[in-house]
């Protein structure tokens, strides 16, 4: 028999305004602009400020103080009602001028920020495939084999390598472009394009590649032996087998070791020079700036992360004209609550810009009063043991919430420019029970792997033998850890001539 029952839950659930902040929270500097000219083209409600043009100040300061008992100066996203049938023009009526609006977004700490909105000039480039295509323009080839040399060309990758098998190159020309050919074909034109410019271009293999740029160098008895090696000893080569090497060729030290100065200062990617890097990437722009006024710290937030926003005032008087109206028709109703939507989704947008503000400033000042001795020195073994749960409970905000503020995000100091996620270690306990950050055993590490004769390179059990005798109790594997972390090979493949 069926039975029927009523249970009661308690869920809790993240609204659409909630989920915005976090979406905000985690994008860098670098992208908020582009964010907001997104919102301000979806929303007509929404605009930039203009009152604010001759603005103070580019940044917020605040100055480190040692109080950190105190509760989140964050303030929670007020949430509109969503309610269609019934609008409270009140809400919406209000002019600039008045001070309980709060959405006329210009703050007094922030400036227009002039100087960073000035367009950057667009960089001119020639790309890598443009650069190999001017030079197929000067091979006297029929239409034919210019349309096989171009699909070559097409083929090979922006590092300089053509890592598609001549099959296929084969069958693309067939299908694509009603070209029938053959290996040997593409063979004897692939030749005539590894002869461009840069040297290297179009092998298929590291080897191959080395070679090429061997080849194209004067005749002479270091690079016929440099040769020679790529070509009969490579394995022996990337391994750092040198002594068998020098063995079999019978060669001197000091022949050996020009030969081998001559092929480490090859190019192993020779398209890479002409790789345009994503704008994203090249530039770092810093979420925050930490400066040491005569021992006090004061912390500044990037300008552009206080963009001024204010609901629209064309949009303002169409809620006053539907108020003087009379004559409320069903349309009419329609277009308000229409206008209602977008200039609710205006203030939901510029209160969690306000609010991503405070919790980057919450949340950076929580990390630099942590880390306090090494924004004032810069030194890395002053580094504390810290984690995301010691911000989080500094804050009083959730962990989610600090890890998505570190994420991406860079503070520059006098000392250099850091990704946050830099100031966040495990702890790891000396001889002596203290604890200290795994950042500090990994400077110490570097510092000794830089200082080692690079003829005999300390092998990860002499190393351990090594940090053991600074105090510091760490196993050969954890040591092999952070060598891999740091990118240092083993010691074979450090060891130089």
């Amino acid at each position: 028999m069926l039975r029927q029952s009523q249970q009661q839950k308690l869920l809790q659930k993240l609204s659409p305004q909630q989920i915005q902040l976090m979406k905000l929270l985690q994008i860098p500097t670098a992208n908020l602009e582009e964010r907001i000219k997104e919102e301000l083209e979806e929303n007509p409600a929404l605009e930039h400020s203009l009152d604010g043009e001759d603005g103070p100040t580019d940044e917020l300061n605040l100055q480190d103080n040692d109080n950190t008992d105190g509760e989140s100066e964050i303030e929670d996203v007020e949430l509109s009602n969503d309610s269609a049938e019934k609008v409270d023009l009140d809400d919406f009526l209000r002019t600039e001028d008045d001070e309980s609006s709060g959405y006329d977004y210009s703050d007094d700490y922030y400036g227009n920020g002039d100087s960073e909105r000035q367009v950057a000039p667009v960089r001119v480039e020639t790309s890598f495939h443009d650069h190999l295509l001017d030079q197929l323009g000067m091979l006297e080839l029929d239409e034919r084999s210019h349309a096989i040399a171009e699909q070559i060309i097409g083929s090979i990758d922006d590092d300089g390598y053509l890592r598609r098998e001549i099959n296929a190159i084969v069958d693309d020309l067939a299908f694509g472009q009603n070209i029938d050919t053959n290996v040997d074909e593409i063979q004897d034109i692939m030749k005539r394009i590894q002869q461009f410019d840069p040297p290297g271009i179009g092998a298929w293999t590291l080897q191959e590649c080395l070679l090429l740029q061997l080849k194209r160098m004067p005749d002479s008895q270091v690079v016929r032996n440099a040769i020679e090696i790529m070509d009969s000893y490579y394995n022996e080569f990337i391994k750092k087998h040198y002594d068998k090497i020098q063995r079999q060729l019978s060669l001197d030290d000091k022949i050996f070791k020009d030969v081998i100065n001559v092929i480490i200062h090859l190019n192993p990617k020779p398209g890479a020079a002409f790789t345009v890097m994503n704008k994203a990437e090249s530039y770092i722009i810093p979420d925050f700036f930490v400066f040491n006024n005569n021992g006090v710290l004061e912390i500044s937030l990037n300008a552009k992360n206080a963009p001024e926003l204010r609901v629209s005032e064309g949009y303002r008087e169409m809620m006053r004209a539907y108020d003087r109206s009379e004559k409320k028709n069903k349309r009419q109703k329609e277009a308000l609550l229409f206008i209602k939507q977008k200039l609710d989704s205006a203030k939901w947008f510029i209160d969690a810009i306000k609010q991503r503000q405070h919790t980057l400033l919450h949340t950076m000042q929580a990390i630099m009063s942590f880390q306090k001795e090494f924004f004032l020195t810069g030194d890395e073994t002053a580094l504390k043991p810290m984690i995301l749960k010691d911000i989080a409970t500094l804050t009083f905000l959730d962990v989610s919430t600090v890890s998505r503020v570190a994420n991406s995000k860079y503070v520059q100091t006098e000392f250099g420019t850091y990704k946050l996620k830099y100031f966040f270690s495990e702890a790891l306990q000396t001889d002596s029970g203290e604890e200290v950050s795994t950042r500090e055993v990994k400077t110490i590490l570097h510092e000794i792997i830089s200082a080692e004769n690079k003829r005999k390179p300390h092998s990860d059990e002499r190393l351990t033998e090594m940090l053991q005798e600074k105090g510091y109790n760490i196993a050969r594997r954890t040591v092999a850890k952070y060598r891999e972390q740091l990118n240092v090979p083993v010691a074979r493949l450090r060891k130089e001539l």
